[in-house]
Parts: structure tokens; C-alpha cells; sequence
């Protein structure tokens, strides 16, 4: 078991260390970088003041997104079984109408 390391990581500026197992560090430093672009961007876009507020923006945003992207993968999940579900039963059936053929 490896023991978490401490990962600087920068978010408007400002600097944070957060601890993450090793072969996480990757994946942190690329959703830390996410995090700051859509955080720069909601503060370039000038509507939102605020560190807190802004990143309260951004963080509604990537949920959003995330939930999206999990109701279209669950709409695709859903229509690969209705169609495996039919090709299983045509096979079904053609293997059925080749039994009463035999007998």
C-alpha cells in the first residue's frame, strides 16, 4: 500500500497542497487544471466577483456536466441491451425453427 504524497496544485493564483496517493497525482493535476480554467474563465467572463462565488460557479458547471454525461451513457447503455436483448431473440427463434425442422 503507498502512502499519500503531498501535490502542489494552483487554482487562480493562489497555491494548495493536497495529499493523493501517487498513482492518483495524474488525474488530480488534471482535474486541478480543469478547475482553474473554468474557474478563469467564469472570472474573465466579469459577471461573477468572488474566489468563493466562482468557484461555486465552476464547480455547479462540471456537476452539471458530469450528470449529463451519465444520462447519455445510461441512454447508450440502455439502447446496447434493448439491442442485444433482440439479436438474442432472433437467434433464439432461428435456432427454435431449426429444432422443429429436425423432428
Amino acid at each position: 500500500m503507498s502512502e499519500n504524497a503531498r501535490v502542489s496544485i494552483r487554482i487562480l493564483e493562489k497555491e494548495y497542497q493536497v495529499a493523493c496517493p501517487p498513482e492518483e497525482r495524474a488525474a488530480l493535476l488534471d482535474s486541478a487544471e480543469l478547475l482553474n480554467n473554468r474557474m478563469r474563465e467564469i472570472r474573465d467572463g466579469g459577471r461573477v466577483v468572488g474566489l468563493e462565488r466562482i468557484a461555486v460557479m465552476a464547480a455547479l458547471n462540471i456537476a452539471n456536466e458530469l450528470l449529463r454525461s451519465r444520462d447519455k451513457g445510461d441512454h447508450l447503455e440502455s439502447k446496447a441491451k434493448a439491442k442485444v436483448r433482440a439479436m438474442r431473440e432472433r437467434v433464439e427463434g432461428v435456432l427454435q425453427s431449426g429444432r422443429q425442422l429436425e423432428i
